[in-house]
């Protein structure tokens, strides 16, 4: 088994009102979808606080605008070192961060979306054993929505980056696709989501206000999201929360 320090990175974009998580405005106001983004951040930090010191991993947000390190004051755990984002688009700054990460002494990135916050510490943890086996190795957490809330690489391998049609639901198909072509070994994890829609927004709703998520089997179990948990339930206690069709929302005390 190969050793090393494992970098576990966020993707995040500063929390800043008309900034994020625009595809949930509305029901949310540009204020409350940053707010809510805060949580997010703050709730994957904490999933990665929780597992990474037992697991010879480190916490990274790796963060865009530069210039925004302010924005992150008090979300990140103590210990969460900050590294700006570098790229034109999405694909680049993922292979950007990759190759920062791994030209220093990290053995392994980990590079997991800020929209996911009840994403199961198990996910990471079986993602940190994946890249201490020997020899090369991809790691991919497959999202409901076509996408991936998590790749992990030893190599900062270029072509599963370029050409992605990002924000689409072909993005882990053509992953797996250029995963295949380069015969790299790869581990997928179980399905899992994150919260960038209003459907999934409701599917966040019910696995913390009603019955679970259904993707929660054989043993996986969501984090528990207290930031998120907290602001949302504010949020249905509200007169208006019929905005987000949640039927169980006047069950929420």
């Amino acid at each position: 088994m190969e050793t090393g320090v494992i970098a576990l990175g966020i993707m995040c974009k500063a929390p800043r009102e008309g900034a994020c998580k625009t595809r949930l405005s509305p029901p949310l106001s540009a204020a409350e979808a940053a707010e809510l983004s805060r949580c997010f951040i703050a709730d994957v930090g904490s999933v990665i606080a929780e597992m990474a010191p037992a697991a010879g991993a480190r916490g990274v947000a790796i963060y865009t605008p530069v210039g925004s390190e302010a924005a992150f004051d008090g979300l990140l755990p103590d210990g969460f070192a900050r590294l700006g984002q570098r790229g034109d688009d999405l694909g680049e700054r993922l292979l950007c961060a990759t190759e920062d990460l791994l030209a220093g002494s990290d053995g392994g990135v980990c590079l997991i979306n800020s929209d996911s916050p009840t994403l199961p510490a198990s996910l990471l943890r079986q993602t940190v054993d994946a890249l201490r086996r020997p020899g090369d190795r991809v790691v991919l957490g497959p999202a409901v929505d076509g996408g991936y809330y998590l790749i992990g690489l030893k190599r900062a391998h270029a072509p599963l980056f370029q050409g992605v049609a990002w924000s689409t639901g072909r993005v882990l198909a053509q992953t797996l696709t250029r995963a295949a072509a380069l015969k790299v070994p790869l581990t997928l994890l179980p399905l899992w989501y994150d919260v960038d829609d209003l459907s999934a927004l409701q599917l966040l709703l019910h696995e913390l206000f009603a019955g679970g998520v259904p993707l929660a089997v054989d043993g996986l179990c969501g984090s528990p999201a207290f930031h998120s948990r907290q602001y949302l339930q504010s949020l249905l206690r509200a007169p208006n929360a019929s905005r987000f069709g949640f039927p169980a929302a006047t069950a929420v005390g």
